[in-house]
């Protein structure tokens, strides 16, 4: 524990949602709800708005548009989100040269170790400047935790939001966290709090009164001890600067159930293609290759199989991948399909044997993979739309395996410039055209799917910057 509340943790307010408001004008104020927007689709965020209806993350869409079905539902657009997010992560930096991002909207830093603050005076100072300077750079809102440990200052965000500063005094923990649930403690899930509860222990303060040795007999040594300290206000963990990246996956759920093996095969491959892809965005290669399937009955199955050395090469994974799902029975039908590698380093060791294989099938006719400037569609669903530089590939890619023009995504039109997709289907899609700078709500029109005048773009600046002086 620190004396001074130097630890900052930053949370971005309903990052994904609060992005799409600030895009669109005319749901500034209104329930937005991004996520899978299929049958199995989940809701990834809720607009506080949505959230006055009970929807959360993680809650099946299905449910979310029973609970608000006049929200607006959209695909999400992680091209949007981390441009957004570099933009925050770029003003933290300023602060020190110890950040630690946890996600695209949530970051810890150390304060003292930028010289950013050294008291609590100076540690609300630096909070509140960099709230003004990530609305005024963004035009969206962050919540603020300071406290002397990662654990408290995550907890003091928390209590900051939406769009607030939380300040713990180093002194005051105890008081603070005794009433609070045994949940609010990291480490903590549904498992642990249910036996703890059982045990009769649903507070904070319960934990510390049991003291150490009965939690130790309740949860294991590690486990244990570890709950006792966090629980007295004790966490020592720094802040740090570089997190290894352990594993690239990627995954899909079908909205109907896969039971033609060729079917799910194919879609194994293109997870294979997907992965890799990403991969080597993160600069990796990696040993393992894990396959996951998810059955009709829920029962999920991983397999996995270390190579002789790391590959970034999409033929050797994708091959590994396919002898995977050799071994598995999916006779009844797949829900859910992912691929990932684990193991990862940041060199690759040439394979022989993938070389070989990679050349023969080079000599052989092969699909050939998509331009850099278009999206495959699924065969038979029409021909690909365009695809400006930057934007998410893989987003835009899933999203036209259900809808050519996927909800809330950004499009522009020969005549009447950029606009967004409100929704499509029956080979019509409807566009409001608006941009994240004008002063009303935007008009809406109505286009046929292939209109050669409508096209994907990428998404605009939230913010309009003055140009810089020369």
């Amino acid at each position: 524990m620190r004396p001074a509340p130097t630890i900052l943790h930053l949370d971005m307010d309903a990052f994904f949602a609060a992005a799409e408001q600030a895009a669109k004008p005319s749901l500034r104020g209104k329930p937005v709800v991004v996520g899978g927007l299929g049958p199995r689709g989940v809701v990834s965020t809720a607009s506080y708005e949505a959230r006055r209806f009970g929807i959360h993350s993680a809650m099946p869409m299905a449910q979310a548009r029973r609970l608000a079905p006049n929200a607006a539902y959209l695909v999400p657009r992680f091209a949007l989100y981390r441009t957004v997010s570099e933009q925050v992560m770029e003003l933290l930096g300023r602060l020190s040269p110890l950040v630690e991002p946890l996600s695209l909207d949530e970051a810890f830093v150390d304060l003292e170790a930028g010289g950013s603050a050294s008291d609590s005076p100076s540690a609300r100072a630096t909070g509140e400047r960099l709230r003004r300077n990530i609305r005024a750079v963004t035009g969206l809102t962050g919540s603020v935790g300071l406290a002397g440990s990662k654990m408290l200052a995550k907890i003091a965000s928390e209590q900051a939001k939406p769009d607030g500063l939380v300040l713990i005094e180093p002194g005051t923990e105890r008081e603070l966290l005794g009433p609070m649930t045994v949940r609010t403690l990291p480490g903590v899930g549904p498992a642990t709090g249910e036996h703890l509860r059982r045990a009769g222990m649903l507070t904070i303060a319960d934990l510390t009164e049991a003291g150490e040795d009965e939690l130790v007999r309740l949860v294991g040594k590690a486990h244990g001890t570890s709950l006792y300290r966090m629980a007295s206000g004790h966490d020592d963990r720094p802040v740090v600067a570089e997190r290894e990246t352990k594993s690239v996956s990627v995954e899909d759920t079908f909205d109907v159930d896969l039971h033609d093996r060729v079917r799910v095969r194919t879609e194994v491959d293109r997870l294979a293609e997907r992965c890799v892809r990403r991969l080597r965005e993160s600069g990796h290669s990696g040993r393992t290759i894990v396959l996951k399937v998810r059955r009709y009955d829920f029962s999920t199955l991983t397999r996995s199989e270390t190579l002789r050395g790391p590959t970034d090469d999409p033929v050797v994974v994708r091959e590994a991948a396919g002898r995977l799902l050799e071994s598995l029975d999916t006779t009844g039908g797949v829900r859910l399909l992912g691929v990932g590698v684990t193991g990862l380093t940041d060199y690759t060791q040439e394979d022989l044997f993938a070389q070989a294989a990679a050349e023969a099938e080079a000599g052989a006719e092969v699909e050939a993979e998509p331009d850099a400037g278009t999206v495959a569609d699924e065969p038979g669903s029409g021909p690909p739309l365009p695809l400006p530089p930057g934007a998410d590939a893989d987003v835009i890619a899933e999203a036209l395996t259900e809808r050519h023009w996927p909800a809330g995504h950004d499009v522009r039109h020969a005549e009447f410039g950029a606009g967004w997709v409100q929704g499509s289907g029956v080979g019509r899609v409807t566009v409001r055209f608006e941009e994240p700078t004008s002063a009303v709500p935007g008009r809406v029109r109505t286009f046929r799917t292939d209109d050669p005048d409508l096209e994907l773009s990428e998404p605009l600046p939230l913010v309009a910057h003055p140009p810089e002086k020369p």
